[in-house]
């Protein structure tokens, strides 16, 4: 199996902030005489970066502009010539996205050699195998592949290729090989091996551009220096933790708040494990689970029991009456009155007749090291199956990761070398057992029972680890300054292994690995991380979990995001930690660290938080928020309570905002969209939901009785048919609409150069001075394009070409619409070249998904949905918080995204003309131009009590202001059109708020 990747809007964005700063750059593959050596003369010419050629207050601008588009904070001068910085979160493809603008930079000026510089053997690894596995894709796009290599002091002549190569080359380095005692060799005239050349001026010579991964960690007061050794063009710098004082030109950022926002990585949870009681005289009980359903509630409670020789955990499933010290062997610790009293489902815990309560994920009694690790290793052994079970038949691999300290506790040898399992190992193996006897009881799937029969437990783990020369795993080279691995083989295994684990042939699903291979690599599908770390040890917490946080891929290797799960792609992409510490003491720790990296982010709300920021309404107009728009804004969050005394973001305001119900006057209305991004970008605690595992206690069970209800199974098949959509359009007609839509809409800035002049007065500061403003500006001219020779003339343009590119449409047609332009319309193209090929591109494709949705035109296949859309449905909640018994659900209970989809269903439940209803799986969609769509509802009423019987909902909050994003507008509009085509007069589909305005439909 091989990764697949797509293109993501977000990588192209972070790519265009780069590229567009030297729009206007000529293209250029430059030439030069190379240094032969000492004693020859080849005449051997080289390939080097050409220098920018556009000015310093231009390029300001450009960056300026770009921070302008992008919510960043201003610079008010250029850090060197030139730093560019990047931010991007863990898990969102930092490394695919520098690898995409190395070849975007080369495909728009030509520029070919890149030196990537990384701060570890890690991520110098880790960058290497992103550079093999996209070589493909990128080569499908580009039509051309990089060149590149790991620098190596021992193979200094690669040095040469890298010089005279005409192809992309890209050479990966640790700043290690030229700072302190390792820079010997790149710094030294070589006489032998390099013709008495030294290595970093023929580097140089190139101009390269420079990429520094993890700048925080590479960039010391000595590596800064360094690096302007290698004469670089500019400097790009990648990390999702900049310094702050280390930020310079900021041009993209994408934090964790925005990814996690943006559902760009999985949502995370934890399982915290406590210990309470620390005397042997209280009696060992770990709190597993609580069940709930129509019967009396059960627990899962792990406890001693006293064997013919030693004394043994057992986990069992107790009722109300269990009695540990009659079912323990009647050992000592239970004697006083260890007899359950009462079962808690809605505040998870269990109570003893002499009142101790213990909670989920409780300890109590004495509790050793190794115990609290076999809690650890069977918790995530629980989360892996519960996970697995839920996409097993979705084609997802499930993948669990354990970190530990010693490889001596994974893999042990004897005298003869025979390796044997460590003490966590044999845990794993025994605890596996137990699990899965336990847990085949309740599985359904009988593909999943035999894929599980088929997997032995020595054969579902392995350990990724350094292997010395007798082929045996040890702990390895450690950084003792970073606590990261140094070994290239540990790496290269777990890397070599990636897409092979994601495959179900291959039977491995659980990974030891030692805690210092934490980063530089990461697998898509790992659902769970447990460190097994001694006391002692210390690992950020987000280092922890950024292995795991990527999003997940299926058997074909394709990306499971928002374009195929939608607004469920988190329920889907959940990362579960099992901690040593409780859920609250590890939450606050990440929340913590997560403060550290947004300190930058607005805490509250102000005026200023808005004024002077770029908008666009949803036509794509821009304007800058003044003093007036300011005021009026302000006073909407005030007066709907959106925001307190202080700035704070309410509790109101978030679940308004859940629910796409955020209400703005009307004269901002249009402006609804861009303000919210805004206000995103405030940071506090409840902007990045960490979830307690724990925190589910009911998990939906069809109910046959309902499902083969007469109502229930005449709706169903009346809804049932999949089918598929043609599109049919008269291009003449959509060239005309296009025509007009650019006439209209079209307009585009046009390019001017200021010519300044100033002198130094005084120095009052050195911060006047730093800042600029000791000069003072006497005279100021500027000129437009007309006047004067722009900076991009010498550049062509395939306007045509770039235009298909973009929109997908046909030269012919393209031609057709640019020749029916407006002459000052199309004039403008000279002006701003780049600027018109994008607005053009976005307002004929624009145009295109309106006239695709009016003439979609579906065909019913003779397939249908079978029961498994609804077996197989594993979704679970916590009632009372996000979920509901039911008794007319399809289901035992409802779990709902919306205070509108809660008060609906209980509306539901309430009626007595409703005979059953069902919120709708995700496996049941309707094909869309624009994605998938899945409707809410599905419900039967009973014969006779209204008109129309049978009724298909999309329930969405305040009908009369809510303005629907245009992708979910046009999913409703197809959807209308598929159930025109079911032509069935009892079925009818609406978008409705409540259950009064759906009976008002059904009704007429």
């Amino acid at each position: 199996m091989r990764l697949q990747f797509k293109h993501q809007k977000f990588q192209q964005d972070a790519t265009n902030a780069v590229c567009d700063i030297f729009t206007g750059q000529p293209y250029s593959a430059f030439r030069y005489k190379i240094d032969s050596g000492e004693g020859l003369d080849f005449n051997e010419l080289g390939w080097k970066n050409r220098e920018i050629e556009i000015d310093d207050n231009t390029i300001l601008e450009r960056i300026n502009k770009i921070q302008h588009e992008n919510q960043i904070a201003v610079s008010k001068k250029l850090e060197g010539k030139y730093n560019l910085t990047i931010e991007m979160e863990t898990g969102v493809g930092k490394t695919y996205t520098y690898i995409k603008t190395i070849f975007e930079l080369n495909k728009r000026y030509g520029w070919s050699k890149f030196i990537i510089v990384v701060p570890s053997v890690a991520i110098r690894e880790g960058v290497y195998k992103s550079l093999q596995i996209t070589q493909d894709h990128f080569a499908v796009e580009y039509n051309k592949k990089i060149d590149f290599f790991i620098y190596d002091s021992k193979k200094i002549t690669r040095l040469d290729f890298f010089a005279t190569n005409e192809s992309i080359n890209v050479m990966i380095i640790n700043s290690q090989s030229f700072r302190g005692k390792e820079a010997n060799v790149i710094y030294m005239k070589n006489v032998d091996k390099f013709r008495s050349r030294v290595p970093i001026e023929v580097i140089a010579q190139t101009n390269p551009i420079l990429i520094i991964d993890e700048p925080q960690s590479v960039e010391g007061p000595e590596t800064k220096k360094a690096l302007k050794d290698f004469n670089p063009l500019f400097i790009l710098r990648y990390s999702a933790t900049h310094k702050k004082d280390s930020i310079y030109n900021m041009v993209y950022c994408l934090d964790a708040v925005e990814a996690y926002n943006k559902k760009l990585v999985k949502r995370i949870a934890v399982k915290g494990i406590t210990q309470k009681g620390i005397t042997a005289t209280e009696g060992f009980v770990y709190l597993e689970k609580i069940n709930l359903s129509e019967k009396a509630p059960t627990a899962m409670l792990q406890f001693d029991v006293k064997g013919a020789t030693t004394i043994r955990k057992k986990t069992m499933k107790v009722n109300e009456g269990f009695n540990l010290y009659d079912n323990s062997g009647e050992l000592d610790e239970y004697k006083n009155n260890y007899v359950v009293s009462s079962i808690n489902g809605k505040e998870d815990y269990i109570e003893f007749l002499n009142g101790k309560r213990v909670y989920i994920g409780q300890v109590c009694g004495e509790v050793n090291e190794e115990q609290l690790r076999r809690i650890q290793i069977r918790e995530t052994i629980l989360s892996h199956l519960d996970m697995e079970k839920k996409l097993y038949n979705k084609g997802i691999k499930v993948l669990s990761l354990f970190f530990i300290d010693e490889v001596s506790h994974y893999k042990q040898y004897d005298e003869a070398g025979q390796a044997q399992n460590g003490i966590f190992a044999k845990m794993f193996e025994e605890e596996y057992e137990k699990v899965l006897n336990e847990f085949q009881l309740d599985l359904d799937s009988d593909s999943y029972r035999e894929y599980l029969e088929n997997i032995s437990a020595n054969k579902t783990h392995a350990g990724y680890f350094s292997i010395d020369k007798k082929g045996r795993m040890q702990n390895g080279k450690i950084s003792k300054k970073e606590n990261t691995s140094e070994d290239v083989d540990a790496y290269d295994l777990i890397m070599k292994d990636k897409e092979r684990l994601l495959s179900f042939d291959e039977p491995v699903r659980f990974i030891f690995s030692h805690s210092a291979l934490r980063e530089g690599w990461d697998n898509p599908n790992v659902f769970q991380i447990c460190t097994l770390k001694q006391s002692n040890s210390e690992i950020r917490k987000r280092q922890e979990v950024g292995r795991g946080l990527r999003l997940c891929v299926n058997q074909k290797g394709e990306r499971m995001d928002e374009t195929v799960w939608g607004e469920d792609v988190q329920d889907i992409n959940t990362l579960t930690i099992i901690a040593s510490e409780s859920y609250d003491s590890f939450a606050k720790a990440l929340q913590n660290e997560l403060a550290e990296v947004l300190e930058n982010r607005p805490k509250v709300v102000s005026r200023e938080l808005f004024e002077g920021k770029i908008i666009k309404n949803n036509k794509g107009n821009q304007i800058i928020i003044d003093k007036d728009m300011v005021d009026t804004i302000y006073y909407d969050l005030v007066s709907n309570k959106y925001i307190d005394r202080k700035g704070n973001l309410t509790d109101k305001y978030y679940e308004d905002r859940k629910e796409d119900n955020i209400e703005f006057s009307p004269e901002i209305k249009e402006y609804t969209s861009s303000i919210l991004d805004i206000i995103d970008s405030i940071y506090n605690e409840k902007t990045i939901d960490i979830a307690n595992a724990y925190d589910t206690n009911v998990e939906l069970k069809l109910n046959t009785e309902k499902y083969n209800m007469k109502e229930f199974q005449n709706l169903w098949s009346r809804i049932n048919k999949k089918a598929i959509y043609e599109v049919e359009f008269d291009s003449k007609d959509f060239i005309n609409k296009a025509i007009d839509a650019l006439n209209r809409k079209l307009r585009v800035t046009e390019i001017y150069f200021k010519i300044e002049k100033g002198q130094l007065d005084k120095i009052k500061s050195k911060d006047d001075l730093l800042s600029g403003t000791a000069f003072v500006k006497e005279t100021r001219n500027e000129y437009d394009s007309k006047n004067i020779s722009v900076a991009n003339s010498s550049v062509k343009y395939d306007l045509v070409g770039k235009l298909v590119e973009g929109t997908g449409l046909i030269r012919k047609d393209i031609v057709a619409i640019l020749v029916g332009l407006e002459k000052n319309v199309f004039n403008q193209f000279k002006n701003n070249p780049e600027e018109f090929i994008i607005k053009a591109t976005n307002l004929i494709n624009e145009e295109k998904a309106t006239t695709i949705i009016g003439h979609i035109e579906y065909s019913l296949l003779d397939k249908t949905y079978d029961i498994d859309v609804f077996t197989e449905n594993t979704l679970k909640g916590k009632l009372d918080v996000n979920a509901m018994k039911t008794r007319k659900h399809l289901y035992d209970n409802l779990v709902y995204d919306s205070k509108v989809e809660r008060n609906f269903a209980t509306e539901l439940e309430a009626s007595d003309k409703v005979a059953v209803y069902v919120k709708l799986p995700n496996k049941f969609f309707i094909p869309t131009p624009v994605g998938r769509y899945n409707p809410d509802w599905a419900i039967a009423f009973y014969e006779g009590s209204v008109k129309h019987i049978y009724f298909v909902a999309e329930t969405k909050g305040t009908m009369s202001s809510i303005e629907l994003r245009t992708i979910e507008k046009s999913k409703i509009d197809c959807a209308k059109k598929y159930f025109e085509k079911l032509k069935n007069d009892d079925v009818i589909y609406d978008v409705v708020n409540s259950y009064d305005e759906l009976l008002n439909i059904i009704s007429k």
